[in-house]
């Protein structure tokens, strides 16, 4: 079993801050990638930041200078610093990690894990 534990959201004024974080537990054998995706009642989910177990990033245009994604592989947690904040940015963020797992058997598996979504407000 894998657990994504998401924590952070919530309110905020426009040009606010807020840092999420996303800390991955259970059978895991290796972290290939984690991210952030967003979504909005309606829209597709985007992805919004990842980064890769090497430290390799990426960001979507819209967040780009705003946000920064970083991950501490140590305690297999990955977070999301969130500056600047616009009303645009108001949304459900889920964490993503591309996992390697151990199964019962002791063999390895790709695994993609989401988390349960923690929602960001930026109002005034």
């Amino acid at each position: 079993q894998v657990q994504l534990v998401e924590s952070g959201g919530g309110l905020v004024h426009p040009g606010g801050s807020l840092r999420l974080s996303c800390a991955a537990s259970g059978s895991i054998f290796s972290i290939n990638a984690m991210g952030w995706y967003r979504q909005t009642p309606g829209k597709r989910r985007e992805l919004v930041a990842s980064i890769t177990r090497g430290g390799s990033t990426n960001y979507a245009d819209s967040v780009e200078g705003r946000f920064t994604i970083s991950i501490d592989g140590a305690k297999s947690t990955v977070y999301l610093q969130m500056n600047s904040l616009k009303p645009e940015d108001t949304a459900a963020y889920y964490c993503n990690a591309q996992l390697e797992i151990l199964s019962a058997l002791g063999s390895r598996a790709d695994f993609n894990a989401w988390g349960q979504g923690t929602q960001v407000t930026v109002s005034s």
